[in-house]
Order: structure tokens, then sequence, then C-alpha cells
């Protein structure tokens, strides 16, 4: 069965970084749209970045451009986001996600997240 694992979460002071990871398993993800959502506590998940199967286009919400970059191997199945110059409001349980399209229905896989805690 397909799954995706996400790990790197802590706890951090402001202005730390963080490296995230997200490796699949099961099937190849390599030719999977990644991305990473985050969603804290009392508000719905939202976007934080997304990249392309080649690595070659990357999309990132307008709050974390800039700080955050995401990167993939697809030799280890294996999606990153390195978070830098984090701050309190980053404060999330972040998810990895893997989507695909067929005609007009999107097929996904999300991971089970991983806590991020950013002190003031």
């Amino acid at each position: 069965q397909a799954q995706l694992v996400e790990s790197g979460g802590g706890l951090v002071q402001a202005g730390d970084s963080l490296r995230l990871s997200c490796v699949g398993s099961g099937r190849s993800f390599s030719h999977l749209l990644m991305g990473w959502f985050r969603q804290a506590p009392g508000r719905e998940r939202e976007f934080v970045a997304a990249i392309s199967r080649s690595s070659a286009t990357t999309r990132y919400a307008d709050s974390v451009k800039g700080r955050f970059t995401i990167s993939r191997d697809n030799t280890k199945n294996t999606v990153y986001l390195q978070m830098n110059s984090l701050k309190p409001e980053d404060t999330a349980v972040y998810y990895c996600n893997a989507a695909w399209a067929v005609d007009t229905t999107l097929y996904e896989y999300w991971g089970q997240g991983t806590q991020v805690t950013v002190s003031s």
C-alpha cells in the first residue's frame, strides 16, 4: 500500500531553521505532483508549497515565499521542505501531499503530518 511519511518537525525558536522530509513507499512518486500543506489549531488546512515532477516548477504560498524552499529527489522517492527564518505563525502540523489527475478526477495521498512549533 502506498504511503507518505513525514519527519523533521520539532520545537524551535523564531528565526531558526528546520528541514522536513517526506518519504514515499509502496509505489513510485516520481511522476506525481508533490506538495506541503499545513494546519494550525482552529484553522483550515492551507497550501504551503508544491513542486512539479521534474522540479522545473515550484509554487509557494505568499506567507512563506523567500523563506521556504521545496525540493525533491525522485531517486529516493522523497520531497523536502527547507524552512528558514521561522516565525511563530508558522506553527502548525505539516502534511505531505502527492497528487495526480485522471480526466477531471483528482487523486491524492496524504502523510500523517509532523508538528512544527515555533516559539517567540
